[in-house]
């Protein structure tokens, strides 16, 4: 037996009737949400990405937001 994988939007007209064919053949379908992500793993893409300051002092960075 093969174990396939596909990904259905279940909010369209296609997708709802793909869905409930599915059931009804008795296919055993599992919903797989994709994972979140933790927030180290973020912000080090951040850091890869380069969306992250550094500031040597406070009155520094309060300076760059024009406070």
């Amino acid at each position: 037996m093969a174990t396939y994988t596909i990904t259905i939007n279940e909010r369209t007209t296609w997708g709802k009737a793909l869905m409930n064919y599915l059931r009804a053949l008795g296919v055993i379908v599992q919903k797989v949400s994709p994972k979140s992500k933790s927030s180290y793993i973020r912000s080090q893409e951040d850091k890869q990405a380069g969306r992250i300051e550094s500031f040597e002092s406070s009155e520094e960075m309060f300076e760059s937001l024009g406070i």
